[in-house]
């Protein structure tokens, strides 16, 4: 297999998953709690289910939310794996406002060369690989040819001809020092408009030219970021940690993320 190969499983393991999500989200369902108090939901659990029986074929080690007690002395030497969060949003999930995604990477010495984000409410793929692109397309159904996706699909970014300066920041994580960037950015851009979305929509928002900066000044986990991370980079976009302005990277001892900025 090639990366191409492997970039079309990931997208299809993706749509398989979301579908596994919506069968749970148009009906009933209970919400259990981690010892983090994030809800876990079936769907969640179903989701995840489905991704690993497609990625385990691969033969590539799989690194996902659900399995994040691997550890560090079995990964540290993985050359290439699968970073999977197979509901990224699940308190969106709970509030059933749509924006919850399925996030798939693939990562190559600490750095994602692969990023599928998959939207299920409104069937929105946004996909990118190392040396073609990022790309955003509404998917609905299983893609068997690749080359025909991303000739069908729109490349990131967009130019949306906006005349504000957009921020895109949660609704729910708010630092001191993320309410500093709004106040710089006030300084400097004049005008600027706050735009709220859950999950890793927020990077999708810059990465497709929606919004122009995500000040991530608060915890995420890696698993919240690869993904997202592929797609804002093959668009052009930077995502740097706070403190040093290196870019982020992956499979660390310890699976948080160091606040950064997408931009």
């Amino acid at each position: 297999m090639n990366l191409k190969d492997f970039f079309l499983i990931a997208i299809n393991a993706s749509i398989k998953g979301g579908q596994a999500i919506m069968e749970v989200y148009s009906s009933h369902f209970e919400v259990e709690h981690k010892e983090d108090d994030t809800p876990l939901t079936l769907a969640d659990k179903n989701c995840n289910t489905v991704i690993e029986n497609i990625l385990q074929q691969t033969g590539i080690p799989i690194l996902s939310e659900e399995g994040a007690d691997i550890p560090y002395l079995e990964r540290r030497d993985w050359e290439y794996f699968w970073l999977v969060d197979p509901l990224d949003g699940t308190k969106e999930f709970v509030k059933r406002n749509g924006e919850f995604t399925v996030n798939i990477a693939m990562i190559y010495n600490g750095k994602p060369i692969i990023g599928v984000i998959y939207v299920p409410v409104k069937k929105e793929l946004y996909f990118a690989m190392e040396g073609l692109g990022s790309f955003k397309i509404v998917a609905n159904s299983l893609i068997e040819n690749l080359n025909e996706l991303v000739n069908d699909a729109e490349k990131l970014p967009v130019d949306y001809k906006r005349n504000n300066y957009t921020i895109v920041g949660s609704r729910s994580h708010m630092s001191k020092e993320t309410e500093q960037f709004f106040k710089d950015s006030k300084k400097e851009y004049g005008e600027v408009e706050v735009m709220a979305i859950g999950s890793s929509l927020k990077i999708c928002m810059v990465a497709e030219g929606k919004a122009d900066a995500y000040p991530r000044y608060a915890p995420t986990m890696e698993w919240d970021t690869g993904a997202g991370h592929a797609i804002a980079k093959m668009a052009g976009c930077t995502i740097t940690q706070y403190d040093t302005k290196d870019e982020i990277s992956y499979n660390k001892e310890n699976l948080l993320n160091p606040w950064f900025l997408v931009k």
